[in-house]
This record gives C-alpha cells, structure tokens and sequence, in this order.
C-alpha cells in the first residue's frame, strides 16, 4: 500500500461529559494524507513564523493580537488537502447507566462513530489522539482491536501530547469554534470573526448538519438511541 493511499487522523473531543456548563459533547479529527504530512508542518510553521506565532495553536488563547495569524491558518487549511469531520453529542441524550457503561467506554463508542462511517477501504490509517490519562491507552486498544476486525485498515492508533502535533492544535480550534457557535456565545469579537470566516470559506453554518458527502468540513449531529 503506497503512502498516497493512507492517512493520519488526529483525534480530540471538546466540551467534556464532566462540565455541565456545556450541553454538547464534540469529538473530531483532523484528516491528513501521509505523504504530505511534512509539507502541510512546514508550510504551517512558516505561516506560524510570519505572524511571530510560536505557542500552541488553542481555540481558548484566540486573541485580537493574533487574528491574522488565526486567519491565515483558516485559509490554509480550506486551501490544503487536509479535512475536518466532527460528531456532535447532545449531552441531555447521555444515558451511561441504561448501558452499565462509564464516561471512557461512552467516549470511544463515539470515536468508533466518528472514524468509521468515512473508512476507505482500498486505504490504511494512523490515528492519534490527545493525550489523556493511563486508562485512556487501555480504550484505545480496544478500538483498534474493534477497527481493525470490521476493516482492518487501521495500521497504529495512539495517544500523542497535543503540543507535538499542530494537528490536533488545529483540531482544537476548529471544534472550539463550533462549541462556540453552538453555545451562542459573543463576548469575544475575534472569536467571532473566526467563525464568520470559517463560515465563509466552507459555505455553511457551523451549527447544522452537513452532507454525509461533504468532505472539506464534515458535521454529523448524532441522535442517541
């Protein structure tokens, strides 16, 4: 299998089950052809290096200063072959104790939502999530075992440090953008201008369901059974 035919997910979940403050749970990726994983870093440290940029990318330190750093970054990826897909999770819909599950087994189920209804099967996939605590590494053993006996594409799932990867520093930004959407939230004006901008270059409101087909930036509003 060539690298031109695998890709690297870079996985992380915004607004978690523990905070009430927030009624939607969202988990997304962002989707990276391998063989252009090294261009896509270096293409986006030079955008980092051009606006003085050289902390984490993070939805939470969007600041006025940084605006055309943060838009040049947007335009980046809408130009790229890189790709966004996100599941959004009606908190008030969580019933755990119905399936005698915890807040982990809850998390991966919806992980295994999120990566595989957009499986190619003629592909393989690296994927990579934040890192999060020791049980963590345990659920995510048991999602590879659970990918890889449907698909078997998968050729390594792990958890990362998100600070190593502008991957999932950029797939911390973009679902901060639609928490924020969602939330209705307006007491930060750039945050507001990011998301009006995102908005522009994807064609669509970040708080509505896209086509199963959209490929650029995916939003599936999962309704719990």
């Amino acid at each position: 299998m060539s690298d031109s035919k695998t890709y690297n997910f870079y996985c992380d979940e915004s607004c978690y089950l523990s905070n009430p403050a927030h009624p939607y749970l969202l988990l997304g990726y962002i989707g990276v052809p391998y063989n252009q994983i090294d261009t896509h870093k270096r293409e986006i440290k030079e955008i980092k290096e051009k606006h003085h940029f050289f902390s984490e990318v993070k939805w939470s330190k969007v600041s006025y200063s940084k605006y055309a750093f943060y838009q040049d970054l947007i335009e980046y990826f809408f130009a790229s072959d890189l790709f966004f897909r996100a599941i959004i999770v009606d908190k008030s819909q969580i019933k755990n104790e119905i399936y005698e599950q915890d807040d982990h087994t809850f998390y991966y189920k919806m992980y295994y939502q999120l990566i595989h209804h957009k499986i190619d099967m003629t592909a393989h996939y690296n994927v990579y999530f934040d890192v999060k605590d020791a049980l963590s590494k345990i659920k995510i053993k048991k999602l590879k075992e659970i990918l890889n006996v449907q698909y078997g594409v998968f050729r390594n799932i792990q958890s990362i440090p998100s600070k190593e990867s502008i991957f999932i520093q950029l797939n911390d930004l973009i679902l901060g953008a639609i928490s924020y959407k969602l939330r209705k939230l307006n007491n930060v004006r750039t945050k507001l201008d990011i998301i009006k901008k995102i908005e522009k270059e994807c064609g669509h409101s970040l708080d509505q369901m896209t086509p199963k087909d959209e490929h650029k930036l995916n939003l599936f509003f999962i309704e719990l059974k």
